[in-house]
């Protein structure tokens, strides 16, 4: 998963090269989704949206204290980004906002890279929670979640 988060990020940096703005904004958005996958798959986890996604990133990751508040606010402005980029006829996207779109999932993308490394948490666990038909282990589903009367 950071493989392909690494393959996103290298994508929007040639987007951007090529002042293809809005492209470059919603690939950095999903290089830095693609490195949260990752962290979380470390604790076999996936989920079914992308909002759960980042809510489950935020809370055993940021509000945990093991990555900084800042990148909780860079995801959820990526996500926005993309929303804008991708659903959005009238946004035109500009140089500036995309460079920093690209930088800020650079970073991200450095950070759960370092700490997979820091925690000892190689890829071949990830690999490992890949190649078996159920992985990863625990997959949470918006819509069981909205069966089960919560929201």
């Amino acid at each position: 998963m950071l493989a392909k988060a690494r393959r996103k990020l290298a994508a929007a940096r040639r987007e951007l090269k090529a002042r293809y703005f809005e492209e470059a904004t919603t690939h950095a958005y999903y290089a830095a989704f693609h490195a949260v996958t990752a962290i979380l798959a470390t604790q076999g986890l996936a989920f079914s949206s992308h909002a759960q996604t980042i809510g489950a990133f935020n809370a055993r990751f940021v509000r945990a204290g093991l990555f900084d508040k800042e990148f909780a606010k860079i995801l959820h402005r990526l996500f926005g980004n993309r929303q804008l980029a991708d659903y959005d006829w009238m946004f035109a996207g500009d140089a500036k906002s995309a460079r920093e779109d690209v930088q800020d999932a650079a970073a991200l993308v450095a950070r759960c890279h370092g700490f997979i490394r820091q925690f000892g948490v190689e890829q071949k666990t990830v690999a490992a929670l890949r190649s078996t038909k159920s992985a990863p282990s625990k997959v949470i589903s918006a819509k069981k979640k909205s069966k089960e009367g919560r929201p």
